[in-house]
């Protein structure tokens, strides 16, 4: 709630300092009017026409992109990159272990190798991500308690903070404007510092639970993606066999993985041609892992 008191407040500073620009700026004339908005009102009533067909052209488009974007924005792009971080370890580290234990020619070992490798790198995942997670929630409770301390040792330099964070949004605030929304926040200190940390460090606050969602979504993101190369292991008797259908499997899923993680992270603004790309260098990185571990396990073997 905090946060949103202080959004609405800079709204609120900008729009008064825009009303105050358009106050100042001069008064369109009759003559100007008719050069803008067109000559006549069927002029304006075309321009309105095109304007809609062209809406009613795009909104179908427009509907899916939103709808998909909605999906995506609704979810904690921490958790959506933690996800990414597990399923890309996941589906390139235990694809080049299996295929570097094909080479010594037995399937059950490829399958108790990889799923020892699979538990103990998830578990490892998730320690891992528990444990940046509880870093970053540390850093964060530690910005706050230096800022609360300045706040009671010497109210100056916080007002200096805010000035300058201020004056970043938009150099054009005036001396009052600045007084003014100064004087609101030391009405709240809390809402001060939240103002500082979040506009001033760029810190978010972490989610509650942070520390478990974290080390649950990679190793479990670990877990589904290196199960992936394994599978197919279980339904053939010839190590080769499952080596190619394994690689045709992993191939495919490589692609589908970079093709959809390059739409998460880029949204509406990722062209089928730049996804495919990151398809394409998802498949090459696993491929050259894979084919990398199974040469010098041949060697050595």
């Amino acid at each position: 709630m905090a946060i949103v008191a202080i959004k609405n407040a800079i709204k609120a500073v900008i729009s008064s300092n825009s009303n105050n620009n358009e106050q100042q700026a001069p008064l369109l004339t009759a003559d100007s009017r008719n050069d803008t908005y067109g000559s006549n009102s069927n002029d304006l009533e075309q321009n309105l026409t095109h304007s809609s067909n062209d809406k009613s052209m795009t909104s179908s488009h427009d509907h899916n992109a939103s709808f998909t974007h909605n999906i995506f924005t609704s979810i904690d792009p921490r958790v959506i990159s933690d996800l990414i971080i597990g399923l890309s370890d996941g589906l390139t580290v235990p694809f080049a272990l299996t295929a570097g234990l094909s080479s010594l020619g037995d399937s059950k070992l490829v399958i108790t190798g990889g799923f020892a490798e699979l538990i103990s790198g998830a578990i490892s995942m998730g320690l891992g991500g528990y444990l940046g997670a509880k870093s970053e929630f540390d850093y964060y409770k530690s910005e706050v308690q230096i800022e609360r301390k300045k706040f009671f040792q010497d109210t100056t330099i916080v007002n200096h903070e805010v000035e300058d964070i201020l004056l970043d949004i938009n150099p054009n605030f005036s001396e009052e404007t600045i007084v003014s929304f100064i004087k609101d926040l030391q009405n709240d200190p809390e809402l001060m510092l939240d103002f500082i940390i979040k506009y001033g460090r760029s810190l978010e606050e972490p989610a509650e639970n942070r520390q478990l969602i974290s080390a649950v979504t990679i190793g479990g993101g670990y877990l589904l993606g290196g199960f992936v190369p394994l599978f197919p292991y279980f339904f053939v008797d010839s190590v080769g066999t499952g080596v190619l259908y394994s690689t045709i499997l992993m191939a495919i899923t490589l692609f589908i993985f970079g093709y959809s993680k390059a739409q998460l992270s880029m949204g509406e603004t990722a062209t089928s041609y730049k996804k495919t790309i990151e398809g394409v260098e998802m498949m090459a990185v696993g491929g050259i892992a894979a084919g990398a571990a199974w040469y010098f396990v041949k060697i050595l073997g």
